[in-house]
């Protein structure tokens, strides 16, 4: 069974102790979470071989936080080019994401959702997912979860009077990072026709 297929059906932690340490993830062990250690090197190994990129997205799933938190970060900043490397794992990404409680996972994956094609149930999970976030202690997890809403809302315009009713909401309670991200957010909501 591949992990894809394994993650379903199983609590993270069990998952977790199947998730081997590969080459690829032994580089960005150790350090601190305000370090990204050797994420570029990972970065531009998973590039010139793509096939990695599997241990690195499995990689959110170690039992190491410096590892999840690492993971993430090569993975949100990889498939800024290639967001096709997360076709295959769609689902995995969305039991990751609804399970995860590790704040940097939840910003880059925020960040991550809005660049794959998903179908309207999944789309559906994910907008949850996020409304969920929206009420993280992480003033950065919260911003990250208003951009990705806002994308969402964009060709969706069912979505999007909620979606602006929310921004305009935190926007009067927010952070300051959070009032002037979702200010401009507001204005592309409230401006852009959109799609249907």
């Amino acid at each position: 069974m591949t992990r894809q297929a394994s993650i379903g059906g199983m609590q993270a932690r069990e998952l977790e102790k199947q998730i081997p340490m590969t080459d690829i993830l032994q580089k960005l062990k150790g350090g601190d979470r305000r370090s990204i250690g050797r994420v570029d090197e990972v970065i531009e190994a998973v590039r010139k071989e793509p096939s990695l990129f599997e241990d690195l997205f499995f990689g959110m799933l170690n039992d190491d936080p410096i590892i999840r938190m690492r993971s993430a970060d090569a993975v949100e900043k990889i498939t800024i080019t290639y967001p096709e490397h997360l076709n295959p794992f769609k689902k995995a990404l969305l039991d990751i994401a609804a399970r995860s409680h590790q704040q940097e996972i939840r910003w880059h994956l925020a960040q991550v959702f809005p660049r794959i094609k998903w179908k309207a149930e999944e789309r559906k999970k994910i907008i949850d997912i996020l409304m969920a976030y929206l009420e993280d202690k992480s003033k950065i997890v919260k911003t990250f979860s208003m951009q990705a809403l806002a994308e969402f809302a964009l060709s969706d315009p069912k979505l999007r009077l909620r979606i602006i009713y929310i921004l305009e909401n935190l926007v009067k309670t927010g952070s300051p990072a959070m009032k002037s991200r979702g200010g401009k957010l507001l204005v592309r909501l409230k401006t852009s026709k959109g799609k249907g």
